[in-house]
């Protein structure tokens, strides 16, 4: 795994050394784009697992009519690519007013279907004695999900945060279609115009490329070991 980025930061050091690392940091507003990124993806995993919380509670201990269409349509936008719902997403913001701003980069993400399927099959993994006796010492179902289930649940959380994070920190199509301006670009949105200003220079953009990817690097290796949990619970039942 390691290898592509070791290969990354070699060609970077080639003709110039570390003065390609702060000639491409001074080249374009990598500090702009780096705060704007942290920002929408830090918001958006919140919400991502504030909806993902609450829709996985739902669909995996609740019994209410229609439960199970209702979450096979959930999942069912998974079939969904991307091109497809775009422009008429781009249309819904611009009635909105939310083109080019923070909204638009945030709002549509916060809801994630594969988040929401992972957390409720882990739900349902959970034993009902264990609901039974919760609701015996006087907990709501919110007191439940919030007290018992989701400390239960943190490999899975751990997987779905590290998941979103990546998915949110790589995102280059939606925010290049609804930012305008310079100040509103992310940092992948801002890298593709790095390369195409200096598509003849691969140590400065392997340089920029190395500024994108290290920090998700570093979140890996902290995360692996929540992951790691999560695949091995995965296929055990109770």
């Amino acid at each position: 795994m390691l290898m592509p980025f070791l290969w990354m930061v070699s060609t970077s050091l080639e003709q110039g050394g570390f003065q390609n690392y702060v000639e491409a940091w001074n080249r374009v507003p990598f500090g702009t784009y780096f705060l704007n990124t942290l920002i929408v993806t830090g918001i958006t995993l919140v919400g991502v697992l504030i909806t993902s919380s609450l829709a996985a509670y739902s669909f995996g201990t609740m019994s209410y009519p229609g439960r199970d269409k209702l979450f096979l349509l959930f999942l069912s936008t998974m079939m969904v690519p991307q091109p497809v719902y775009l422009a008429p997403s781009y249309v819904i913001l611009a009635k909105l007013g939310w083109v080019d701003t923070y909204l638009a980069l945030i709002v549509p993400w916060t809801t994630n279907v594969f988040s929401i399927f992972l957390l409720r099959q882990h739900f349902m993994t959970l034993p009902k004695s264990l609901y039974e006796a919760a609701r015996l010492d006087g907990c709501s179902r919110f007191a439940y999900l919030w007290r018992v289930a989701l400390p239960l649940s943190k490999s899975v959380i751990a997987t779905i945060m590290l998941f979103n994070v990546i998915g949110s920190w790589n995102s280059f199509m939606w925010p290049l279609v609804v930012t305008h301006s310079e100040k509103l670009r992310v940092l992948q949105v801002g890298l593709s115009y790095f390369n195409q200003e200096q598509s003849s220079n691969y140590q400065l953009l392997m340089a920029a490329s190395t500024f994108s990817v290290l920090p998700l690097i570093i979140l890996f290796l902290f995360a692996q070991k929540h992951l790691a949990a999560s695949y091995s619970r995965s296929g055990l039942k109770d």
